[in-house]
């Protein structure tokens, strides 16, 4: 847990309410005294609070795509209204008020005093950004931002632009981590190890290259990316719960004394339930034994669980997981609009990984405040697994099935790995229930035989699944695999019968499109990105 002492202390100097501010969607703050302004900042200042507004700005981006995948839970049946304008405008705020305000003013500074290793970091932190917004949004602000009062009205970029300078900014990024400067005063993410830093701007090259399927260039970075879970790129959360929260977010909302205040997917919790996926019990922890509407209570308790005793959706497929699931596992299907019942101490909660709340030993209880490792979670951004998962999709896509096959392995192993590293977080986590290496390795066998045997429609299904499944806690990457695939088709359906258009691409957030004179709004959420090239929605992907 390095850096944590250091992170509170910082938060405390520099943000004050960090995690509360940067959810803004107040764009319209002059001199706002928890941000860093020029007149009052240093060097060091805007860096920390450039690293806090990229982490910040990763997780929003991140739970709404998870939504999307089904790896969370999402609230509405209408995908258009539940994006609507207005929910977009926190994350806008947060890169374009926040990270690229601060870099704008951080550059100078970082130029007159020749800190080569912060411009290195701030390029490829931007870089990763633009290269994300790009691939939420479309064409995006860039040449122009930033510069008000040249360009009060900035124009958005095409995509393809955007990707091609945030690549030329990697690759400036590398070149200034390997000249002469000061170390960071603080850095919450490789503690000034520039080789890991290196080795993330090459792993974003990856995503940018598989997304425009340049397979050569995507070979070429490949080799320097991310290769090992030392290496993973993630922001490390404290457990301090007030005055600053440091807190996961996810840890923060399901502990506390209101019982939780978000529902897990129905989808993903029964997928591992089916599989046998040894990380279950790190990802939820269950507070009860019984779902209504399961085997334990067939009747089901229509205050608690009104879909326990409602008829499954005629479109549902006779497999397809709805509404209750056995074992505890307490959800929400995808797309369920219903009211909030008073079912807060009965849900399934967010875990040990990657929250740190609390392993699943069969406790059934009600969690509170200050459970299990209280909070002090990481936010996945970059993961040595998730190279590994890249690589493989771009084996099988090239039809060689049995270099993805092994990828998909390596893959397994690192991220099981990783997550069961988290048992220990939870001082109280009985031991006795963390998976065995035979059970591991039984899993990762039986996943690999199964891909091996199948066809290669099969063998995308797998390597969907277990894309979805290893992303949980960010799901920015399998939103462009899903739209880049049309896998996962196993993927719980909308609950509603005609959802509308799959979100391809977010509308722009309410005030820029109602500020800018130079945006206009998109007249929906079927527009695509510039490398998605599939057939437009409904009827792509096929699970909506």
């Amino acid at each position: 847990m390095k850096n944590i002492s250091k992170f509170f202390a910082y938060v405390l100097l520099a943000a004050g309410l960090v995690f509360a501010s940067c959810e803004t969607t107040e764009l319209d703050l002059l001199d706002d005294p928890n941000n860093v302004t020029q007149d009052k900042a240093n060097l060091n200042r805007f860096m920390v609070q450039i690293q806090l507004d990229f982490a910040s700005f990763m997780r929003q981006i991140g739970s709404n795509d998870a939504q999307l995948t089904r790896i969370s839970y999402m609230f509405g049946r209408n995908y258009e209204n539940n994006f609507q304008p207005a929910v977009l405008d926190g994350e806008w705020a947060t890169a374009y008020q926040g990270m690229f305000s601060d870099m704008a003013s951080a550059e100078l500074l970082a130029i007159e005093s020749e800190s080569n290793k912060h411009l290195g970091v701030m390029k490829i932190l931007k870089a990763y950004t633009l290269i994300t917004l790009v691939d939420n949004f479309g064409d995006v602000p860039f040449s122009q931002a930033t510069n008000p009062s040249e360009f009060p009205a900035p124009v958005a970029d095409p995509g393809a632009n955007v990707y091609a300078a945030a690549i030329d900014m990697l690759d400036e990024g590398i070149s200034l981590l390997g000249s002469p400067g000061d170390n960071l005063e603080n850095d919450f993410y490789y503690n000034n190890d520039f080789s890991k830093w290196t080795k993330l701007a090459n792993s974003v090259k990856m995503v940018a290259y598989l997304n425009t399927g340049d397979l050569v260039k995507f070979n070429a970075a490949s080799a320097g990316a991310i290769s090992n879970s030392a290496d993973d790129f993630q922001f490390q959360y404290g457990s301090n719960e007030t005055n600053p929260d440091t807190r996961h977010p996810s840890y923060s909302s399901d502990y506390n004394v209101s019982g939780a205040g978000t529902y897990e997917s129905v989808w993903l919790m029964g997928k591992m339930q089916d599989l046998g996926d040894p990380r279950i019990r790190y990802y939820y922890y269950r507070q009860t034994a019984c779902v209504p509407g399961s085997s334990c209570d067939q009747d089901g308790d229509q205050a608690l669980l009104a879909c326990s005793i409602a008829p499954r959706p005629l479109h549902f497929p006779s497999a397809m997981a709805f509404c209750y699931l056995e074992n505890g596992y307490w959800g929400r299907d995808h797309g369920n609009s219903e009211g909030i019942p008073p079912d807060s101490f009965k849900r399934t909660v967010n875990g040990v990984y990657p929250a740190a709340g609390k392993f699943d030993a069969d406790n059934f209880s009600s969690v509170i405040q200050g459970d299990g490792g209280g909070g002090a979670g990481v936010m996945p951004i970059m993961l040595a697994a998730w190279t590994d998962l890249m690589k493989a999709e771009v084996a099988l896509a090239s039809n060689n099935a049995g270099g993805a096959g092994n990828l998909m392995t390596s893959a397994l192993q690192k991220h099981i790995a990783k997550v069961q590293s988290f048992g220990n977080v939870d001082p109280e986590a009985d031991s006795s229930f963390f998976p065995s290496a035979g059970e591991v390795n039984a899993y990762i066998n039986s996943i690999a035989t199964s891909f091996n045997s199948a066809s290669t429609e099969g063998k995308w299904e797998i390597l969907a699944e277990q894309q979805f499944i290893s992303h949980f806690g960010n799901g920015i990457d399998s939103y462009n695999f899903y739209r880049r695939t049309g896998y996962p088709r196993s993927v719980q359906y909308n609950v509603d019968p005609n959802p509308g258009s799959f979100v391809r691409s977010f509308f722009y957030p309410a005030n820029e499109a109602n500020t800018n004179s130079s945006i206009d709004q998109k007249p929906n959420v079927g527009v695509q990105v510039f490398w998605d090239n599939n057939p437009p929605s409904p009827g792509f992907p096929v699970a909506n």
